[in-house]
C-alpha cells in the first residue's frame, strides 16, 4: 500500500506537470448581455483568461480619441467582479481587449495617428488606469479594419504599447485577433515584436471552414504565419465556421495529426450562457484529457 501511495503522488505530480500550460482565452461582455463571470465554469487546473470586450480608443459616438481607451463592455462585469473571481479561482486572469468590430453601429478602424508616439503615451497612461481599476493581467488586440492605403503605424505602436506595458510591469500577458482579412497588419506586428505576444487568438471561424478536416488545413496554414506554440485553435458560439461537436472532432484530427493542442479561445462567454456553457466544459476537458502521460 505505501509503494502504491508513493506511485499515486508521483503520478500526480506529473499530470500536473503535464497539465501546466493549458490555456482556455474566452471573450466576455461584447453583446450587451448581462453575463457574470461566476456562472461560467472554470477548472482549476487549466490557466483560464477571460477577455473583456471592449476597450475602445473612441468617445460614446465613436470619433477616436487619440490613444486614450475607455471600457465599453457590459457593466456587469465591474472592477469589484473582477476581483472577486480571481480572488475565488487563483487560476484566472482578466484581460481588456482593444476595440473590436464595431461601438454601436458605428465600425471602427485602425487610424494612423499622426503623432505615434502621442499615441503611444495616451494609450500606455489610459490603459494603466483601466488595468489599475478593473485589477487586469493584460492586453488583447483586437483590431478588425485598416486603411486601405497602408496602415504602416499598426505595427510600431501596438507593439511598442505592448512593449512597454510589459516593461513597465503593468501587465504580464498579451494576445493578439486577427482574421481571414487582417492577417498582414497582424503578421507585421508579430514578426516585429514576437517577443512581447504570447498568444495568437485567430479567428478560425472565418475562415469558412465548416469540416474537421478543413479546420485542419486552416490551422497548418495560420501556424506557418506565426508562432505554433502560440496559435490556438477558436470557436464561435452559435455562430460562423465550423460548429457543434464537428469542432472537438476538429481539435482531436489536430492532435493526431502531431499538433499538439494547449489551449483554445471561444466566442463567446456571452452566448455560452444560453447553451449551460457546454463548449466551455468540453474544451477543457478536451485539454485536460489531451495531456499525454
Amino acid at each position: 500500500m505505501k509503494h502504491f501511495f508513493l506511485l499515486h503522488v508521483v503520478v500526480l505530480a506529473l499530470f500536473g506537470s503535464l497539465c501546466e500550460g493549458k490555456v482556455m482565452m474566452e471573450y466576455i461582455g461584447a453583446t450587451g448581455v448581462p453575463v457574470t463571470f461566476d456562472a461560467v465554469p472554470i477548472d482549476g487546473d487549466i490557466d483560464f483568461n477571460f477577455i473583456l470586450s471592449f476597450a475602445i480608443d473612441a468617445d460614446s459616438s465613436g470619433k477616436a480619441q487619440n490613444g486614450i481607451f475607455s471600457p465599453y463592455w457590459i457593466t456587469s462585469l465591474t472592477p469589484g467582479s473582477v476581483a472577486a473571481i480571481k480572488e475565488e479561482h487563483p487560476n484566472v486572469k482578466v484581460l481588456a481587449s482593444l476595440s473590436g468590430w464595431s461601438l454601436g453601429d458605428k465600425v471602427l478602424a485602425w487610424y494612423n495617428p499622426k503623432d505615434p508616439q502621442k499615441w503611444i503615451s495616451n494609450a500606455f497612461s489610459s490603459l494603466q488606469s483601466i488595468v489599475t481599476t478593473y485589477h487586469l493581467d493584460g492586453i488583447d488586440i483586437d483590431y478588425e479594419k485598416f486603411p486601405k492605403h497602408g496602415n504602416n503605424t499598426f505595427a510600431y505602436c501596438i507593439g511598442e504599447l505592448l512593449t512597454l506595458l510589459k516593461n513597465q510591469s503593468v501587465i504580464t500577458v498579451t494576445s493578439i485577433a486577427p482574421y481571414h482579412l487582417t492577417t498582414q497588419p497582424y503578421i507585421d506586428l508579430y514578426n516585429a515584436y514576437s517577443d512581447v505576444i504570447d498568444y495568437v487568438n485567430y479567428q478560425f471561424y472565418t475562415d469558412k471552414v465548416r469540416t474537421a478536416k478543413g479546420y485542419l488545413e486552416a490551422f497548418k496554414l495560420r501556424t506557418t504565419q506565426f508562432d505554433l506554440e502560440k496559435v490556438l485553435p477558436s470557436y464561435e458560439i452559435n455562430g460562423r465556421g465550423i460548429q457543434g461537436d464537428a469542432f472537438f472532432d476538429a481539435l482531436n484530427l489536430l492532435e493526431v495529426s502531431g499538433f499538439h493542442v494547449n489551449g483554445v479561445m471561444i466566442f463567446s462567454a456571452d452566448a455560452g450562457s444560453t447553451n449551460g456553457y457546454y463548449y466551455e466544459k468540453k474544451s477543457q476537458q478536451f485539454l485536460l484529457n489531451s495531456t499525454r502521460l
